[in-house]
């Protein structure tokens, strides 16, 4: 599952803390080479972005919570 902090709502998952999951996550690659997963907050519907390793990237497709868009 990949998770990130909402900006916009602010509202934080109850039992993971502060990040909670996103909706529709597609793993993209940046300009520089890194991996950024994007996707939309569950509760307000906004963009939200997580930064994440190549491994971290892989292990999130290869498991079906994102899928590949670069």
């Amino acid at each position: 599952m990949v998770t990130a902090y909402c900006v916009k709502c602010g509202k934080t998952d109850k039992e993971n803390g502060k990040n909670k999951p996103m909706k529709n996550a597609a793993i993209n690659q940046t300009a520089r080479g890194g991996y950024m997963a994007k996707g939309q907050c569950p509760d307000c519907g906004t963009t939200m972005c997580s930064i994440m390793s190549k491994v971290n990237a892989e292990k999130a497709i290869a498991d079906g919570n994102a899928t590949k868009a670069y």
